[in-house]
């Protein structure tokens, strides 16, 4: 073989039959393989199931799955639903290829998009504790014998058990680096905490433009690829939310500063072992005092990407968290007013926008403030009082500020103002119009001081 045969055998893509359970959709795990690098050799739906505990159905059926595999010389058999590790060995040993199950295939895109410390332990984990019970189908013989010697007790370890117990170590070893990094990561929760800026995470099924949302509202730069998984990192950047606002100084707007995060996103049926895995990159969605559930309006499912995205969240105990639902990629169905029409109904509340185009920003800038801060407050705060209008300028709770004869008059998101009791005590006396009486005023400077 010359070396450009060498070089398109490298090239050549893994072929893969792809197996439906019965009335499935099958697209999702189309598009897995894709995200995988594989090709689609044909895709297959099976007519019924049976309880059969060789091949999951008839050995007739199987018989012609190998069958047809052989003819699309295909490298490997995906089925859509789990296999135990008994039909997987069974279905390994029929068709003389790699048979494996969507588990797997997640599992696979997830090692390959694993980036930074915390997602490579991850998928390391998940990966070892998923192929803990299937160790078995790498061996032909299990009566392989290591450790033995000739008069002693026993006849030593199988080969199968000396790897079961290194990857029980292995799990271990995984576990305690992870523990490491989940208190590292909550360190730097608590640093950004000493700031209170509440937090926003944007969550959503996988591909729906979690991450060029961000980008686009942020300017960060997180990686984005029209794939699934793209990327597994939560990513936190500090937001202003942009308001028309204008100010004795300056006629230029500003608005109040939130921590919005990109989370890993969502799929149906999401392996158990990955969401234990990440659990503590899920948190940042379950931490959060407001949740984005993006979704793509351009995508027909979109509301059954809506009920698994729900459902997770429900898994990871943030179903009480208040959320708004963001149909991006709205410009991809402009021209389409029948979908616009669908998708409108179904989510009636929903923010439309454009990660793209960045329609509807304006819009869905409102609903945060009013989700996140609350209802409007009033101050008047003294000229002489500055210290305390530098402090309340930190907090990015203003979203309103005038500077008059009588004093700077503020405007004040009141929600977030609540989770600071000290800085809402220092206000108290300047609200307008007047909340305490005298007394409390004098009571409220007692306490925390004067110097304001």
């Amino acid at each position: 073989m010359d070396i450009i045969d060498l070089e398109a055998e490298e090239r050549k893509k893994i072929k893969a039959l792809l197996i439906g359970a019965p009335n499935s959709d099958i697209s999702e795990l189309s598009g897995l393989v894709d995200t995988l690098g594989y090709e689609v050799a044909r895709s297959l739906i099976l007519n019924r199931m049976e309880q059969n505990p060789v091949y999951g159905f008839g050995k007739g059926k199987a018989e012609e799955i190998v069958s047809l595999s052989k003819e699309l010389e295909a490298d490997i058999i995906i089925f859509d639903f789990e296999l135990s590790p008994r039909k997987q060995r069974n279905w390994e040993k029929l068709a003389k290829i790699p048979v494996i199950d969507r588990q797997e295939v997640i599992l696979r895109i997830f090692a390959q998009r694993a980036q930074t410390k915390e997602a490579v332990l991850q998928v390391q984990l998940a990966q070892l504790e998923y192929a803990r019970p299937r160790l078995a189908h790498s061996y032909g013989d299990m009566a392989r014998q290591r450790g033995g010697n000739f008069g002693s007790k026993g006849s030593g370890e199988t080969q199968l058990e000396l790897d079961t117990r290194k990857i029980r170590e292995k799990i271990q070893q995984l576990k305690k680096e992870l523990e490491q990094v989940v208190r590292d990561r909550e360190t730097q929760r608590k640093r950004r905490e000493r700031i209170p800026l509440p937090c926003c995470a944007l969550a959503g099924y996988t591909n729906a433009g979690k991450s060029s949302l961000l980008n686009a509202l942020t300017g960060a730069d997180v990686f984005v690829e029209d794939k699934l998984f793209a990327t597994l990192d939560p990513t936190t950047r500090k937001l202003q939310l942009k308001s028309s606002i204008r100010t004795s100084e300056s006629e230029k707007g500003f608005g109040a500063n939130i921590l919005l995060t990109d989370t890993v996103g969502f799929i149906s049926n999401l392996p158990h072992s990955l969401v234990n895995a990440f659990k503590s990159t899920l948190e940042e969605a379950q931490r959060a005092n407001l949740i984005l559930l993006v979704l793509d309006a351009s995508d027909e499912n979109a509301e059954f990407q809506y009920t698994t995205v729900v459902k997770v969240l429900e898994e990871i105990g943030a179903e009480k968290t208040p959320r708004i639902t963001v149909l991006n990629k709205i410009d991809k169905i402009a021209e389409n007013p029948a979908l616009l029409a669908k998708i409108s109904l179904l989510f009636p509340a929903a923010v439309k926008i454009s990660a793209k185009t960045h329609e509807g920003f304006e819009e869905l800038s409102e609903r945060i403030c009013d989700e996140l801060l609350g209802e409007e407050l009033s101050y008047i705060i003294p000229l002489d009082k500055q210290a305390l209008l530098n402090e309340a300028r930190k907090t990015g709770i203003i979203i309103e500020e005038n500077w008059l004869d009588d004093g700077v008059h503020v405007k004040i998101k009141g929600g977030e103002l609540k989770k600071n009791p000290r800085l809402s005590a220092l206000l108290n006396p300047y609200s307008d119009p007047p909340m305490v009486s005298q007394e409390k005023s004098q009571g409220f400077k007692k306490k925390f001081g004067s110097d304001w």
